[in-house]
């Protein structure tokens, strides 16, 4: 009888050992799929672990927000790196356009001639052209971030008092604190407010959520920036950080990528969730 109690024993135990295991190879399978689709915020649970693997599962999760970082960077820099190399060659050859149809327009032969108009258009678009590049120099030379313990609250309501006809919504706890560079987030959120405005939203929704404690009583957070505008088509959602790019006539392209380069300076990040009305994550 003692033996069939110890066989019955060692069977559940096995049968709990291959359950387990079974377990185990289906979340490395989860993450090695998320990772493989570049989906790294990819949270598992760690109920029914052992210590040590749950130790294991939460470094693991905490490594998905790594490489999300790490990757934002990099293409953060390669969109500068580019964005420098394509402004100096194309001011290049702008610069000489306009100057030689500048000297052009001045010619006695030229004036209230077929010619005059011509060379106008070409100096016009050769200075827009200027203009436009010139603006995108600012993405590559921005100033030095200088982070420090910022209330939160404070840098939203300067916002704020940006946008008074706005409707705003605010949910900050009293005290919140975070290392940023105050004027770089403030930029980062003018420049969301004015996304915003520019789709028709009347009203702004601002929320922060604390994750954990860091540099002495600043809190790692993160900030929630919505709309009730028009929402972003679904085939430009991929493409909006992208440099150059816009879906707004007469639009620059470079504020949601300038952001995301300003959060990136202090190791933060600017992303679009998947909620139904456009929201921003910012994150630090």
């Amino acid at each position: 009888m003692l033996y069939i109690i110890i066989g019955i024993g060692v069977v559940a135990v096995a049968f709990l050992v291959v359950h387990h295991q079974r377990r185990l190879r289906i979340r490395a399978h989860l993450m090695q799929e998320a990772i493989r689709n570049r989906d790294f915020q990819f949270r598992l649970p760690t109920d029914g672990l052992l210590s040590g693997e749950r130790a294991m599962q939460e470094t693991l999760n905490q490594l998905g927000d790594v490489i999300r970082q790490q990757t934002r960077r990099s293409e953060v820099e390669s969109w500068e790196r580019l964005t420098r190399v394509l402004t100096h060659e194309i001011m290049n050859a702008t610069a000489p356009i306009a100057s030689i149809s500048q000297s052009m327009l001045g010619r006695e032969d030229v004036k209230d001639t077929p010619l005059e108009e011509g060379m106008r258009a070409i100096h016009t678009a050769a200075r827009h052209l200027g203009t436009f590049v010139d603006s995108y120099r600012k993405f590559s030379q921005l100033q030095q971030s200088v982070p420090e313990d910022v209330l939160l609250a404070g840098v939203v309501t300067e916002v704020q008092g940006l946008y008074p006809d706005l409707q705003w919504d605010v949910t900050i706890a009293d005290g919140t604190m975070v290392h940023t560079d105050p004027g770089l987030l403030r930029q980062v959120l003018i420049n969301l407010t004015k996304n915003a405005v520019e789709a028709g939203a009347k009203r702004i929704r601002c929320e922060a959520k604390p994750r954990n404690l860091q540099h002495g009583g600043a809190s790692r957070v993160s900030i929630y920036v919505s709309n009730d505008g028009a929402s972003i088509p679904a085939e430009a959602r991929p493409s909006i950080f992208v440099p150059f790019f816009t879906t707004k006539k007469g639009g620059s392209g470079i504020g949601l990528s300038l952001s995301r380069r300003m959060l990136s300076l202090q190791g933060g990040d600017l992303e679009l969730t998947d909620a139904p009305q456009t929201t921003f994550l910012i994150s630090f």
